[in-house]
């Protein structure tokens, strides 16, 4: 009997570009069809004199550019 074989997910390598706050980008799933990639930003805030990161928060204007590869 014959079973068709599923494409596997390709290989990702992800670049962001744009704002000028704390970016940080995981892929969130990723299939043969389509690659999701989420993007945070976070802004740097000065509390008493200290350099803190507030809370990540999805980040827009952002532009993601992505490179997939047959495994």
């Amino acid at each position: 009997m014959y079973q068709a074989q599923t494409p596997a997910p390709p290989v990702v390598t992800v670049g962001i570009q744009g704002a000028t706050a704390l970016r940080s980008h995981t892929i969130a799933a990723n299939s043969s069809t389509q690659t999701t990639v989420n993007v945070l930003v976070a802004a740097g805030v000065t509390l008493l004199g200290i350099g803190v990161l507030a809370v990540g928060a999805p980040a827009a204007g952002i532009v993601v550019h992505a490179h997939a590869v047959a495994p």
